[in-house]
Order: C-alpha cells, then sequence, then structure tokens
C-alpha cells in the first residue's frame, strides 16, 4: 500500500508544480504584456506634446522685423489660439511671458491638425513699445502646426517668428541702420 501513496503524492506534487509554473508564467505574460502597452502609450502621447519657443522685440523702426535697433522685451505677454477650420470657434488658448531675454516657452498637448493655431501679441511691458500691427502678413507669419502629421521631422519643438511691438515714432537711427543693410523700407521718417 506504501507505494500506492507514494505515487499519489508525486501525482499530487506534479500537479501543483504545474499550476504554479503556469502561474507564473501567466503572471510575468501579464507584467511584460502591460510594459510594452505602457511603452507604447509614451511614445504616442509624446507626438501630441509640443514645446513652442519664440521671442517678442520692440521695434523701434516700424517695419516688423529684428533690425541691429530692435530690443528683446522682458515681460511681454504672448497667447497661442487655436480655432476650428471649419467654424473658427475657439478650441485652445494658451498664455506665456517672455523672459529676460526676450524668449518664451509654452508646452501644449493634443494633435491640433483640424486647427489653424497661431501666437498673437498680448501686452507689452513697455509702454512706448505697445503698438501691434493688424497687417494680415504677420498674423500669417505667426501661424503654427501642431501636429505630428505634418511632415516636420521634429514632433517636439516648434520655434515661432519672432513677434514685435512697434513704437509710436521711428527712431532717428533707423535710416542709418536700413542703409547698412541696402534696404529702403516703406517708412516715414
Amino acid at each position: 500500500k506504501e507505494i500506492p501513496k507514494r505515487r499519489e503524492d508525486h501525482q499530487t506534487k506534479t500537479k501543483m508544480a504545474s499550476k504554479a509554473f503556469l502561474y507564473s508564467f501567466f503572471v510575468v505574460s501579464v507584467v511584460c504584456l502591460s510594459s510594452l502597452a505602457g511603452f507604447s502609450a509614451a511614445d504616442a502621447d509624446d507626438f501630441d506634446r509640443f514645446q513652442i519657443q519664440g521671442s517678442v522685440y520692440c521695434d523701434t523702426c516700424r517695419v516688423q522685423f529684428v533690425t541691429r535697433l530692435s530690443k528683446f522685451l522682458e515681460g511681454a505677454k504672448v497667447k497661442l489660439e487655436c480655432r476650428s477650420r471649419t467654424n473658427g470657434t475657439l478650441a485652445l488658448t494658451k498664455e506665456a511671458v517672455t523672459d529676460k531675454t526676450g524668449s518664451y516657452m509654452m508646452e501644449v498637448t493634443g494633435d491640433h491638425e483640424e486647427e489653424v493655431c497661431e501666437l498673437v501679441l498680448v501686452q507689452s511691458p513697455d509702454s512706448g513699445c505697445s503698438d501691434v500691427s493688424e497687417e494680415a502678413y504677420l498674423r500669417n507669419a505667426a501661424k503654427i502646426s501642431l501636429t505630428a502629421n505634418d511632415g516636420i521631422v521634429s514632433h517636439e519643438t516648434r520655434i515661432v517668428n519672432p513677434l514685435g511691438f512697434m513704437v509710436k515714432t521711428p527712431s532717428a537711427d533707423c535710416p542709418a541702420a536700413f542703409k547698412e543693410l541696402g534696404i529702403v523700407p516703406d517708412v516715414t521718417f
């Protein structure tokens, strides 16, 4: 009778070992799969996260481009606005303030392929340099693509053209600065 009992004990231990192995295999598989899912989710999120960088300057010559006479403004406020391409409703708005170098950064998440996004000037820290041009070409220059589906290699950083507040009266030094550049701007001094 002792031999069958040993066989029975051995069979029981074998079944328990098999169950333990299957359970361990299952747990390890679940952990591995959830880790892979986490990596793929992180990669997908990276494509929907954008770092926007730009700068704000004082346009001392009222020509809407940076010259040697321009000065970059600390404390200027800018705003990102994304509007629906179909009906123009505001889908996203976010503000930033420039640092001591006149630069700003903001992070935006989400894909905005179906929206027109642009940066606009909000407030100048310098009351003598606070005019904002309403020219359509300037608004086009401040447009930005916030989608990973646009052919841009870097999915993370978007650099915006410098935005400029203007003085009311151009500086007397502007004609000399333009002569150095070899240009004749359409500005009355």
